[in-house]
C-alpha cells in the first residue's frame, strides 16, 4: 500500500421538498457506495416529496500524515464519509449543487464548514469502507510523541534591539549619575 489511496465513491444526493418561508426545496448528501460508475444527476428514486440522485463519483483520497484524523472518526461511534456540497446561482434551477468533496477527515469537513458557503454533512461510511479505512491506518500510522513546550529564555540585556534603552539600564544610570557627580554647581 501506498503512502495515499484513492477509492472511486458514488455520491447519493437527496432533494427533498419543505416547508419553508424562503425555499421550496432543501439538498442534501444521504449515502455513498463503493465502485460506482462514473455518473451525474443519475436519477435513482423518485417519490412524491424527496427525489435521490447518484450526484456524481468522487475520489476520496487517504493520506498517510492524516491517519490521526481517520483514528478519529473510526472512534466516534459511527464512521462516516464527510460531504461537502457546493451552492452556485449560475448552475440549472434543477441542479443548484455540486458534490465538491468527499472525505474521511473530520477536520478537513469541519474546517470546510466554518466558511459558510458549503453544505458539510456526513452519511454512515460503508462498512467494506471502514475496512479500507482500518488497513490504511494500520499500515501507515505512526504515533507522534508529545513534546511539551518549553518557556522560551529571558532576552539578555546585550541583546536589546529596540530604540530606547531598557529600564534596568536607564535606572542603574540614574542612579550613578545621582551618587557620582550629584551636583554640578
Amino acid at each position: 500500500m501506498g503512502s495515499s489511496l484513492t477509492i472511486p465513491l458514488g455520491v447519493v444526493i437527496a432533494r427533498e421538498k419543505i416547508d419553508h418561508p424562503w425555499l421550496d426545496t432543501r439538498w442534501r448528501p444521504v449515502s455513498v457506495f463503493l465502485n460506482a460508475p462514473p455518473a451525474e444527476w443519475r436519477t435513482l428514486r423518485r417519490g412524491t416529496d424527496i427525489t435521490h440522485y447518484h450526484a456524481a463519483t468522487l475520489p476520496l483520497e487517504l493520506h498517510r500524515k492524516e491517519t490521526m484524523a481517520y483514528q478519529v472518526n473510526l472512534a466516534n461511534g459511527e464512521p462516516s464519509v464527510y460531504v461537502v456540497l457546493r451552492e452556485d446561482p449560475s448552475f440549472p434551477p434543477d441542479r443548484p449543487v455540486e458534490v465538491f468533496l468527499v472525505t474521511a477527515s473530520p477536520f478537513e469537513a469541519q474546517a470546510y464548514g466554518e466558511s459558510g458557503f458549503e453544505i458539510v454533512d456526513r452519511v454512515p461510511m460503508p462498512e467494506p469502507l471502514v475496512v479500507l479505512v482500518e488497513e490504511f491506518i494500520a499500515a501507515h500510522h505512526v504515533d507522534e510523541p508529545f513534546v511539551k513546550r518549553q518557556r522560551q529564555k529571558r532576552q539578555a540585556e546585550d541583546e536589546h534591539k529596540f530604540g530606547q534603552e531598557p529600564i534596568n539600564v536607564l535606572r542603574e544610570r540614574m542612579r550613578s549619575k545621582n551618587q557620582g557627580g550629584g551636583s554640578n554647581g
